[in-house]
């Protein structure tokens, strides 16, 4: 996994939309990330990390490659609004779910 800044992360989650446009899926997770390296001790140890400020962990995967960005509390506006105007840009290559009817249902099930 490849933890990049901010405008490179986006700059490499647009060639993973390029390359899986025509075939292939991208993930893309977003959670809350507080910093930590390590792992949260178990009880009856104490707990002394206090996070500095609040961040989130954005990871995008096609599969083979991973990549990786934190963002700060600070810059989550600006990123924000470049990351929706990356995905209205590429979001036009979705398939539509086939819907059965409720006629060929019924018809099936005696």
């Amino acid at each position: 996994m490849v933890l990049l800044e901010n405008d490179s992360f986006l700059t490499e989650l647009t060639r993973l939309f390029q390359k899986c446009r025509t075939s292939g899926s991208i993930y893309i997770t977003l959670k809350k990330y507080d910093g930590r390296t390590k792992p949260v001790p178990r009880k009856g140890h104490p707990e002394t990390f206090e996070p500095a400020d609040n961040k989130c962990l954005l990871r995008a995967t096609d599969g083979k490659k991973k990549i990786t960005t934190v963002v700060s509390s600070k810059e989550v506006i600006k990123f924000q609004m470049a990351y929706s105007n990356l995905l209205r840009a590429h979001m036009d290559g979705l398939k539509k779910k086939d819907k059965k009817s409720k006629s060929k249902k019924s018809k099936a099930t005696p």
